[in-house]
């Protein structure tokens, strides 16, 4: 493939291998003939609207050079449009790369653009109760694991993984059940849990594989119910999510459904690791809404 391609990078990610990543993939596509123009708005609304006018201009690819949080701000520009999104995984967590089999070298993740090889995959179309619909592209996230998120982003230091462990132990202090009503395909019922993720796709935060058998183009989400509100089950549970057989306890139970309503009080929901809005949201496995890259 060659053609005009948008590179979509971070201007927050100031850090030597951010910037390394970004030099050598952009590199890499003009040696091998695109036309690239790079956007980096100074906010996150700055760069969406610079993604979205360079997709009414009729760019050819939109490239994300980033994380997972940019790929989140991607999707909601160029899901449905039918332009192909290219990811070069600079971020820490780097799920949308892991599930689609992109290579974390910028070099070979942008000889994957080169390729011109494209999917199409289902999208999470998330809508909090008054809010507008996002789009999300791996995991869903509420109750437990939200709630550190809650507490991750309201503190400063320490910094990466280090946060959200610290703050991962902080909420531990304050585990509980949590008084769910889930609506799967129409269904309601009413349930006390820990934490409840739609995934989309297997993984998020990094490669913890909470819905294991999640699949991009099947229609339907995994989600996933853990009713556990030991202190000491949890912390053993979580090095089996990582090898997705956290799926085998007891107290965790895998449902499959095309469109998912949560509600929780005082719960958030998180997609792609990005804040969604508060619960209740309703949720839908959009068939073939993204078109993306890949090897």
């Amino acid at each position: 493939m060659t053609g005009t391609v948008t590179a979509l990078t971070n201007p927050a990610a100031r850090d030597r291998r951010s910037a390394h990543v970004r030099a050598a993939a952009l590199h890499r596509l003009r040696e091998r003939g695109f036309v690239v123009t790079e956007i980096a708005g100074e906010s996150p609304a700055e760069s969406s609207e610079l993604a979205a006018r360079a997709v009414a201009d009729g760019t050819d690819a939109l490239v994300v050079i980033g994380g997972d949080g940019l790929v989140f701000l991607a999707w909601q520009v160029v899901a449905g449009t039918g332009i192909p999104l290219g990811i070069v995984p600079a971020g820490t967590g780097n799920d949308h790369a892991r599930a689609l089999g992109i290579p974390t070298d910028p070099v070979a993740a942008a000889d994957v653009i080169v390729g011109g090889r494209t999917r199409t995959i289902d999208l999470g179309r998330a809508t909090p109760v008054g809010l507008r619909p996002m789009w999300f592209g791996t995991v869903l996230a509420s109750g437990f694991d939200s709630l550190v998120t809650d507490r991750a982003n309201r503190m400063r230091w320490p910094r990466g993984h280090l946060r959200y462990n610290a703050a991962t132990v902080a909420e531990l202090a304050n585990l509980r059940l949590l008084p769910y009503r889930i609506t799967l395909d129409g269904n309601t019922f009413d349930i006390e849990a820990t934490m409840v993720s739609v995934g989309n796709a297997s993984s998020y935060g990094g490669g913890m594989r909470i819905a294991p058998n999640a699949r991009l183009d099947d229609g339907l989400f995994d989600v996933v119910v853990v009713t556990s509100a030991s202190r000491s089950r949890l912390l053993r549970l979580f090095p089996t999510v990582y090898r997705g057989t956290h799926v085998d306890l007891d107290e965790v139970t895998v449902c499959r459904a095309r469109s998912v309503r949560l509600d929780c009080p005082g719960i958030t929901a998180y997609a792609d690791g990005e804040r969604v809005g508060p619960l209740p949201v309703d949720i839908e496995a959009v068939p073939d809404a993204g078109r993306v890259f890949v090897p």
